[in-house]
């Protein structure tokens, strides 16, 4: 998947600055595509280019001039392209992982601080996840809200987010108790 159609796929929300698009990708589609703000400020000028995204410009005292982004009839158009194409396979790629691989024979210290690092950075985005779930939510309940929200894409890859994360957290406490345990039994075994 192109970074446009993530980016069309958040302008859906309404017209959005590149700084809100950045701050944006962070609430919203960042649990399943991460941008830097300068590949995403290059997009915008690609997309712009392309006709896929209109831009205006909105005079302020004291800041900068700042151009806000919406979708253009083909930009909607390319979006509902990309939603009829079948996705590709997801495909992990993980540097931790290979660490763990690699732990008979690595730095098992190591490792462990680094899932445990991956663990608290887990949890530290589910909690922002969580929050987000609860605003979006308003006090209704999940059915309420899916009944009469105007857009439920939003909320169901936030619950895609949260089952990703919730899985971290399950999978990184248990491989730290495995090698707690298998070092306890090592530690055992030689004395």
């Amino acid at each position: 998947m192109a970074l446009r159609n993530a980016v069309l796929a958040a302008l859906l929300e309404g017209e959005a600055s590149g700084y809100d698009l950045s701050k944006g990708f962070d609430a919203s589609v960042a649990n399943f595509w991460m941008a830097t703000p300068q590949q995403l400020y290059r997009e915008l000028d690609r997309m712009e280019s392309d006709g896929l995204i209109e831009a205006r410009v909105v005079q302020q005292e004291r800041r900068p001039n700042k151009r806000l982004f919406s979708l253009t009839e083909a930009g909607q158009r390319a979006l509902y392209d990309f939603t009829a194409e079948p996705p590709k396979p997801s495909a992990i790629r993980d540097e931790l992982m290979v660490k763990v691989q690699s732990v008979d024979k690595g730095d098992t210290e190591a490792v462990k601080a680094a899932i445990a690092e991956r663990l608290e950075w887990a949890r530290a985005k589910l909690a922002r996840y969580d929050r987000l779930r609860t605003r979006l939510l308003d006090g209704r309940t999940e059915d309420e809200y899916l009944a009469t929200a105007e857009r439920i894409g939003p909320y169901l890859t936030l619950m895609r987010g949260r089952a990703f994360e919730q899985e971290n957290i399950r999978w990184a406490e248990r491989a730290l108790t495995i090698l707690r345990q298998r070092s306890s039994a090592r530690s055992s075994a030689s004395s």
